[in-house]
């Protein structure tokens, strides 16, 4: 018998309802994109379908498409910057952006935390073969060090706000790198430490216009897509040099 989201919790009460929304289920990457703020709302009702009669925290998680990513440590050797230990992590999300109600350490505790990955240092990053744990810590915290800083992973402890224990809401951006793909966004309802319940929704991120054309075009005509580029520069070195010229 296939268990949902209504199946009853300890305490013979049944477990909550989440209707989740998002702004935009599609957004579209054109040419000058300098990215998009979604709103991800919903409400929290009963099984009978009304307002929930309990108090709960609520978490959102938006999440990108996994890439493998290969990140390398640089260490100074003799004055010069050089290329020093390596590791490759197989499926690290192109975004990762938290939203909660209070910050992640004070709804639930770090076992739970971990298995939902509710937190920028519980992301699951599975690096590829045998790595040191302490060598492994210390790349995944810099591999999530590094896509912070380039606006691709946060985390705001006060990012949702919920109104009247019915409604709730929280507001994340999208900066312009982002990848495109489909993007989850993940609720967690909790209470006492405890996740309750959980409700997905989703959102396309595409290329369109003259973007799409050129991403299609090298995906599916790799052959082609090069000797146009060389054309391209060719063309442009042609018209630069003979501006010069002029001058």
């Amino acid at each position: 018998m296939a268990l949902g989201p209504l199946w009853l919790m300890a305490g013979g009460a049944r477990a909550p309802i989440l209707v989740p929304e998002i702004s935009q289920h599609q957004v579209e990457v054109r040419q000058g994109f300098t990215g998009a703020d979604l709103l991800l709302y919903g409400a929290i009702l009963d099984p009978a379908g009304t307002r929930a009669a309990q108090d709960y925290d609520i978490v959102v998680v938006l999440k990108g498409p996994v890439q493998s990513i290969v990140l390398r440590e640089k260490s100074k050797v003799a004055g010069i910057w050089v290329n020093a230990a390596s590791t490759q992590f197989r499926s690290a999300p192109s975004f990762f952006a938290l939203a909660s109600s209070r910050p992640v350490r004070d709804i639930v505790d770090e076992k739970t935390a971990a298995i939902y990955e509710l937190g920028l240092d519980k992301l699951q990053l599975s690096p590829i073969g045998v790595i040191d744990p302490a060598l492994q810590h210390r790349f995944s915290a810099g591999l999530v060090d590094l896509m912070a800083r380039q606006g691709l992973y946060r985390e705001d402890g006060h990012g949702v706000a919920i109104s009247g224990q019915v409604l709730y809401s929280a507001r994340i951006a999208l900066p312009s790198q982002v990848r495109t793909g489909t993007y989850t966004a993940e609720t967690f309802a909790i209470r006492q430490g405890r996740v309750i319940t959980s409700a997905v929704t989703r959102v396309d991120v595409t290329k369109q216009g003259f973007e799409r054309f050129v991403a299609e075009q090298a995906a599916g005509n790799g052959l082609l897509y090069g000797l146009f580029a060389v054309f391209v520069s060719v063309g442009m070195g042609w018209l630069a040099g003979r501006l010069f010229a002029l001058v």
